[in-house]
C-alpha cells in the first residue's frame, strides 16, 4: 500500500522554469514557493497589487490595498477598487472558442469569443427589457452548457445577482434556495439527460414557478431562449465598472443540516482569487483549455466560468461523463485538447475499482494538470493516477469550499507531489492548523484548519442576515477571541501539516468522531479501507451508545460484485485499520450496503447517516441525490447484528 508522504512526482527544472508561478516568484525576488508564500502573508500590501498586475486585471484598484477593521470579518482587500467582470471576459476577442459544450450524445456546440460577446450583449438587453436592474436576482435551473454562462454574464452586466442550481434538483430543493433570494427572472428547462435516460422536468418546473411569486419572466432553454434574445442581438453588453465588493452571485451550503445558507460572493473578490488559482496555481494562460466535471449546482461551475476572464477556453460537459463507459471523459480530453481536467475524488475511485486504465486507451498528450476535489484523495489513488493516467502530470489535490468559492490549500506546479498530501497553502492565504486551545499545531498533529488574515474571497455575508449574525457564527465565532479579538476564519476541516509543507485533510470537524474522547478524522479510516480488495466504497459515522455517553465507529461498505462481508473480510478490515491508524480507529460495527447516500454534487453525507441512525431529525433531504438510499442504509444498520 502507498504510504502518505511517498514522493510520486517532481517537475523537471525545465518545466518549473516555464511555469507562471516560477516567473512570478522571480519577478518578486523570491526563492521558490515557500519564500513566495511567506512574502504573500507578511507583505499583503505589496503582494496583492503584484497579483493584480500579474493576472492582468483591469479596472481601478484604488489607493488602499488593505482596510483592517476591528475584526477579520470586517476587514477587506482593495476597499476602493472597481471593475467589471464582463469587461474581463469580453476583452478577449476573435474566432477561437470561448465555450465548448458537449453532452452524452456527443453533440458539440461552440461559442467563439466574438459570438459570446453578442450573446451576452443580447442577454443584458433582454434582462433590462424585463425590468432587471442592479441588485435584482436572476436564477438558472439549467444543465452545464452555454446557456448558464450567458445568463450569468448577462446578469452581471446589469449589476444583477445571479444564482444557479442543476435540473436534477427537485422543486423543494430549488425553492429552499431560490425562494430565499426572490428572483425576478428564471431560466429553466423542460428536461435533461443523464446516464442515457431523459428526465422530464416540466411538472417540477411548474411547481418551482408557482413557488416563486416574484418572477416576472420564465425563459425555457430550447423553447423560447432564442425568442427572448433575438430582438436584442447587436446590442453591446454594458461594461460598467462597479465596486470590487458588488455582489456577483449567491452560492448555497449543501443543506444537509438544515435550510441551505445563501452565501453572497462579490465580483472583484472571487475574480482576483480565481485568477490567482487559474493562472499561478494551475499554470493556465489564455488559449489553454479547462474542463471541470461539475453541474451548475456546485461552486466548481462558478470557478470554471471565471476562467473566461483569463482568456481560457472552458469545456462544459453535461450529463454522466462515465456514460456509456469509463473512457468517455478521457475521450473528451483528447478530443478537445484539455490542459487541466478537474474531477471529484470519488470519480477516480470509481474508475479505479472498475479496473480501467486511461493511459492504455487514450493519448492524453495535452493533459498537464489533473485536479481532484470534493473529498480527500487517498495515497493509493495518488499513486494510481501516476500508474494509470500519466506519469508526468501535475496531480493537484485541492480543498476549500463553497464558503470562499476557492481554495485554502491546493496545487503548486513548481513543487513535488507526495502521496495523500495537498501540496501547499494558497498564495496570500494565511492558513494554519490550530489545537482546541487555539495554539498552532506542529507537523503531524491534527487540529482545526483556520485562516488568520483577510483573503480576497471572504463572502460579503449571508443573504437576509441582519447584523451578519449567522455569518459570524458560521466562520468567526469558534476563535473569536484570538489575536486580541481580531479573530480568525474557522473553516471546519480537521487537518494537519506535513513535513513537506503540505496539508492532509482528515475530514470535516463536524464529522470528526470522539470514541472514548479521542478525536478521529473519518478520512483516516477511509484511507486505510481504500486499499482493501473487494471494497468499492465506504462511509464512516458515529453511532451513539445505548447510554448516550459515547459513540461507536460504524463502517458502511459497498462491496465489489461477488464479494461477501464474511468473518475473514471483517477481520482483514480490522487488521488494516489497526495497523494503518490505531486500535481506536477500528470500527465496532461493519455493515454491507448496496449504495451510499450522497449530495447531488457527489459528496457522501456522514452527518445525515448519523442523524438517521441515531433517531435525530434529518433536515432538508432535498439536498440528497436519492433520499431513499439514506433510509435503506438506516434500516440496514438498525437490523444488522
Amino acid at each position: 500500500m502507498t504510504e502518505t508522504g511517498e514522493l510520486l512526482w517532481t517537475p523537471s527544472p525545465e518545466r518549473v522554469a516555464r511555469t507562471r508561478m516560477a516567473r512570478f516568484a522571480e519577478r518578486l525576488g523570491c526563492d521558490g514557493y515557500e519564500d513566495l508564500h511567506r512574502r504573500s502573508i507578511e507583505d499583503p500590501e505589496g503582494f496583492w497589487p503584484a497579483v493584480w498586475d500579474e493576472c492582468g486585471l483591469v479596472g481601478d484598484p484604488g489607493e488602499r490595498v488593505l482596510d483592517l477593521g476591528p475584526t477579520m470579518r470586517e476587514s477587506r482587500l482593495f476597499p476602493d477598487a472597481s471593475l467589471s467582470v464582463v469587461e474581463h471576459v469580453l476583452r478577449h476577442t476573435g474566432p477561437a472558442p470561448a465555450v465548448i459544450a458537449t453532452d452524452e450524445s456527443g453533440e458539440v456546440r461552440t461559442r467563439s469569443w466574438d459570438e459570446l460577446a453578442v450573446e451576452v450583449g443580447a442577454m443584458a438587453a433582454a434582462l433590462a427589457a424585463e425590468g432587471v436592474g442592479e441588485g435584482d436576482r436572476v436564477a438558472a435551473w439549467l444543465p452545464n452548457g452555454i446557456e448558464p454562462v450567458v445568463a450569468m454574464l448577462g446578469a452581471a452586466a446589469m449589476g444583477a445577482v445571479f444564482s444557479s442550481t442543476s435540473p436534477d434538483f427537485g422543486a423543494g430543493g430549488v425553492l429552499d434556495r431560490f425562494g430565499q433570494i426572490e428572483p425576478t427572472v428564471l431560466f429553466a428547462v423542460d428536461g435533461y439527460h443523464y446516464g442515457g435516460k431523459r428526465f422530464d422536468r416540466r411538472a417540477v418546473r411548474g411547481e418551482i414557478v408557482a413557488g416563486l411569486p416574484t418572477l416576472r419572466r420564465t425563459v425555457v432553454a430550447g423553447e423560447d431562449w432564442d425568442t427572448f434574445l433575438a430582438p436584442h442581438r447587436g446590442t453591446p453588453a454594458p461594461l460598467d465598472r462597479r465596486s470590487f465588493h458588488h455582489p456577483w452571485y449567491v452560492l448555497y451550503s449543501s443543506g444537509t443540516t438544515g435550510t441551505p445558507k445563501c452565501i453572497v460572493h462579490a465580483t472583484g473578490r472571487v475574480l482576483l482569487q480565481h485568477a490567482k488559482e487559474h493562472q499561478l496555481h494551475s499554470d493556465l494562460s489564455a488559449g489553454d483549455r479547462l474542463l471541470y466535471v461539475t453541474t451548475c449546482g456546485w461552486m466548481m461551475w462558478n470557478w470554471q466560468v471565471s476562467a473566461l476572464a483569463s482568456g481560457i477556453t472552458i469545456v462544459a460537459a453535461d450529463g454522466n461523463v462515465a456514460h456509456p463507459g469509463p473512457g468517455r471523459l478521457w475521450e473528451l480530453v483528447d478530443q478537445h485538447g484539455i490542459d487541466l481536467l478537474g474531477v471529484g475524488a470519488k470519480y477516480l475511485d470509481a474508475i479505479a475499482h472498475q479496473g480501467y486504465s486511461p493511459r492504455d486507451h487514450h493519448d492524453l498528450a495535452s493533459l498537464r494538470t489533473l485536479a481532484s476535489t470534493g473529498s480527500p484523495l487517498s495515497p493509493e489513488r495518488f499513486a494510481w493516477v501516476y500508474d494509470h493516467v500519466k506519469d508526468d502530470v501535475h496531480l493537484a489535490s485541492i480543498s476549500g469550499g463553497t464558503d470562499l468559492c476557492g481554495c485554502f490549500v491546493l496545487g503548486d506546479p513548481t513543487s513535488p507531489v507526495h502521496a495523500g498530501e495537498i501540496q501547499r497553502p494558497g498564495l496570500g492565504m494565511a492558513v494554519d492548523v490550530w489545537s482546541e486551545a487555539g495554539e498552532p499545531c506542529p507537523p503531524g498533529e491534527r487540529g482545526e484548519l483556520v485562516c488568520t488574515a483577510p483573503f480576497p474571497s471572504q463572502p460579503l455575508g449571508f443573504w437576509d442576515d441582519p447584523g451578519d449574525e449567522r455569518y459570524r457564527r458560521a466562520y468567526y465565532e469558534r476563535f473569536a477571541g484570538a489575536r486580541d479579538g481580531f479573530g480568525v476564519w474557522h473553516h471546519g476541516d480537521f487537518a494537519s501539516w506535513t513535513e513537506h509543507g503540505g496539508v492532509v485533510i482528515h475530514g470535516r470537524s463536524d464529522t470528526t468522531l470522539n470514541p472514548g474522547g479521542v478525536r478521529i478524522g473519518t478520512a483516516e479510516i477511509y484511507r486505510a479501507v481504500e486499499g482493501i480488495d473487494g471494497i468499492a466504497e465506504s462511509l464512516v459515522f458515529g453511532e451513539d451508545t445505548e447510554d448516550g455517553t459515547d459513540v461507536r465507529i460504524v463502517l458502511l461498505v459497498v462491496l465489489d460484485p461477488g464479494v461477501t462481508l464474511d468473518d475473514e473480510l471483517r477481520a482483514r478490515i480490522a487488521d488494516v485499520v489497526r495497523s494503518r491508524c490505531s486500535p481506536r480507529h477500528v470500527p465496532r460495527r461493519i455493515v454491507a450496503v448496496p449504495d451510499l447516500p450522497r449530495t447531488r454534487s457527489g459528496k457522501l453525507v456522514e452527518l445525515a447517516v448519523a442523524d438517521a441512525v441515531n433517531g435525530r431529525e434529518v433536515r432538508n433531504t432535498e439536498a440528497l441525490a436519492d433520499p431513499d438510499v439514506l433510509w435503506s442504509v438506516r434500516d440496514a444498520v438498525v437490523e444488522a447484528p
